[in-house]
């Protein structure tokens, strides 16, 4: 390899380590000024889920069809295209003025954003054609997306105070024209001569079917769960996943090819694929408001608290992958999930404590990180390892969309928890002067932590809660059931995990087999 190939090399590998620390931060800087953005755009709070799950729902949409599209025209092309068009969308993101306009500029960015994170592994994995420094170079992209998960709520946090909190998007326009020049410069053209024909139907089915439970949760509240439009909307959306089902069975080359879960580990990994993202990534959408409203935290001082949930994360993989190969995934990843769960009973007993605070959540929030780092790299490798390496690529985008729609129903569902928690509580805690509706919209209010704006909007607190002590008690009882929620659903996904890989002979019976389908 000539000197000039090695520094392009470095140069692609700079931007898409660059790339990875955008998403990254996308994903963790934003819940951390959720309040914020109640309070200056007057969002509600099923706006304020939406804007984070209109990136998610988007990065679904978009995640397959964009594989194939850069395997047909060009890794290196669609890179561009998604490079230039998360810094446009990131900048409306930045000049909204309102919920509406940014919750559509997120589904926008969240497009682009999905093409990003599949093109950063093809370029990578043609860039680096030696297996050392393909090596080497996913564990240093590894290590920068970490960052940006880790640090986003920090960072997030002093962006807002050092400026004001359309910089959490704009930040991403200059780096994103800084990472296209490093790509014009250095980034190879790569394609796949074989690649498949798009699977439009199975791509807008799969879609539009997370769409529907999504917003089924999230608006049923308001619908009413037994009304015509809900039952219509659930109805479509299983409707939508039956066909979905029947193409992907139909297609001579599906994007899901369901064979694959007859491998015993590839599904005990896709199970602690959807643990993570059932409990430990949704939860975080939601805890910048606990810190911030619950415990009275500055935003600086919340994402600093929120380190603590973040960092083992970046920490503990190693640690991770040598376990794995010592004890296998088998074990690995549903003790990681066990882990979690731990860590969010431990999270909800700290939450209840008389005088809670960011210590008495440490231990919990430690444990949940703890627990993910186990998890997250035997998951990845576990999907891709298990399967032929013809399917590799087919097994790590049903991993990522596994995380994705696990991600957005989640987000979905917590909130619903919360509301619905904070709703029996003040129901309880507070007499008939506020009817049905009017309760329901203090509940709104609390979950989004905008404790200001009650005494203007509820006068009837004023004598009824004149300290708000029985708002902050029902923010702290919804947040206890969420935290249940997470704990309980993910050691449940942890005994159906252990359950499913099956003892190590079915594992290793499951390798051989692999073996002989490989030679």
């Amino acid at each position: 390899m000539t000197l000039s190939q090695i520094s392009k090399n470095r140069i692609a590998l700079a931007a898409v380590c660059l790339t990875a620390l955008m998403f990254g931060l996308e994903i963790s800087s934003v819940p951390v000024i959720l309040p914020t953005l109640e309070q200056v755009l007057h969002a509600g709070f099923k706006e304020l889920q939406w804007i984070m799950n209109a990136y998610t729902i988007a990065c679904t949409t978009v995640l397959m069809a964009a594989g194939t599209l850069a395997d047909r025209y060009g890794r290196r092309r669609i890179f561009i295209i998604s490079l230039a068009l998360f810094g446009i969308t990131s900048l409306i993101c930045g000049l909204a003025q309102d919920a509406s306009l940014l919750i559509v500029s997120r589904f926008l960015q969240g497009m682009s954003g999905g093409a990003m994170l599949i093109c950063q592994i093809a370029v990578l994995s043609h860039q680096f054609q030696d297996g050392r420094a393909r090596s080497k170079a996913f564990a240093i992209w590894g290590v920068v997306f970490g960052i940006g998960l880790g640090f986003g709520p920090i960072i997030g946090g002093m962006i807002v105070v050092l400026s004001n909190w359309h910089w959490v998007f704009l930040v991403h326009v200059p780096l994103a024209v800084l990472t296209l020049l490093l790509v014009l410069g250095s980034v190879a053209e790569s394609s796949d001569p074989q690649a498949k024909k798009l699977d439009v139907l199975g791509i807008v089915t799969l879609s539009l079917s997370v769409f529907g439970l999504t917003y089924f949760i999230t608006q049923g509240p308001d619908l009413g769960f037994a009304s015509k439009a809900a039952l219509g909307i659930i109805a479509a959306t299983a409707a939508g996943f039956v066909i979905f089902i029947w193409v992907e069975k139909r297609q001579p080359y599906p994007m899901f090819d369901f064979s694959v879960f007859r491998i015993r580990n590839f599904s005990g990994a896709i199970l602690g694929s959807i643990g993570m993202n059932f409990s430990f990534w949704p939860f975080m959408i939601y805890l910048p408001i606990y810190f911030q409203s619950g415990l009275g935290y500055d935003i600086v001082a919340a994402g600093a608290s929120l380190l603590a949930y973040t960092l083992p994360t970046l920490v503990i993989p190693p640690l991770a992958e040598r376990l794995s190969l010592r004890y296998q995934p088998r074990l690995v990843i549903p003790g990681g999930l066990l882990t979690i769960g731990a860590g969010f009973i431990l999270m909800k007993y700290g939450s209840s404590a008389a005088h809670a605070s960011w210590l008495t959540l440490l231990p919990g929030s430690l444990l949940a990180g703890i627990g993910l780092g186990l998890t997250n790299t035997p998951v990845t490798n576990t999907t891709t390892g298990s399967v032929p390496a013809a399917r590799a690529g087919m097994a790590s985008g049903i991993d990522m969309s596994a995380r994705l729609i696990s991600l957005a129903v989640n987000i979905a569902l917590m909130g619903f928890i919360l509301l619905e928690g904070i709703l029996s509580y003040l129901r309880s805690a507070i007499p008939r002067e506020l009817d049905g509706l009017r309760l329901r919209a203090l509940a709104e209010k609390t979950a989004s932590g905008n404790f200001a704006s009650l005494r203007q909007g509820f006068p009837e607190l004023v004598s009824l809660d004149a300290s708000g002590a029985i708002v902050h008690a029902a923010l702290v009882h919804g947040f206890g059931l969420v935290m249940l929620y997470g704990g309980i659903g993910v050691c449940i996904l942890a005994v159906a995990s252990f359950v499913v890989f099956g003892p190590e002979r079915a594992v290793q019976y499951a390798a051989n087999r692999k073996i002989k389908e490989i030679a």
